[in-house]
């Protein structure tokens, strides 16, 4: 079942990519007590991921900041090392990257898809994009497949 506004975030690890390395944690902790812009993308250095989604984050964050988001993460069923690196090439330090390696904050979220067919293994993450207060759904936009439209910053923004 997909996660939906009022739901609180299922407690699950995760790993947070930093410049000095992964550091794990777990959703609990994460989200406890701050306001989030979360956003997640079917993979790190996909091209619309790396031409529209993550850009769109980099150049609003001011914008989401300034509307009451306290961090704004990106989450991808990839590697801790691959996040963190896609993030230097082409993020910001305004940005979290949050590696879910074994797809299990988008299974727990109900927002897996097959990415089977285009060579990605058979567990991604939709593309989408949630508000989350203190471990509580706010907002939540899910893409139809191969969208690229309700997930992106600008429309968090609108509904802030």
């Amino acid at each position: 079942m997909t996660i939906q506004i009022g739901d609180r975030i299922p407690d699950v690890p995760l790993t947070i990519a930093t410049g000095e390395g992964p550091k794990p944690t777990t959703t609990g902790d994460y989200f406890g007590g701050r306001r989030v812009a979360l956003f997640a993308v079917p993979g790190a250095y996909t091209p619309t991921c790396s031409a529209k989604h993550l850009p769109s984050y980099v150049e609003k964050a001011g914008d989401l900041r300034s509307k009451g988001v306290d961090e704004i993460a990106c989450t991808s069923v990839n590697d801790a090392f691959v996040m963190a690196a896609w993030n230097k090439d082409q993020g910001s330090e305004d940005i979290t990257m949050i590696a879910d390696g074994n797809g299990q904050l988008a299974d727990a979220l109900g927002l897996t898809m097959d990415g089977s067919k285009f060579g990605m293994g058979n567990v991604r993450s939709q593309r989408y994009s949630m508000i989350v207060n203190d471990g509580v759904v706010e907002q939540l936009n899910v893409e139809a497949p191969g969208e690229y439209r309700a997930s992106s910053a600008e429309t968090l923004l609108e509904q802030l």
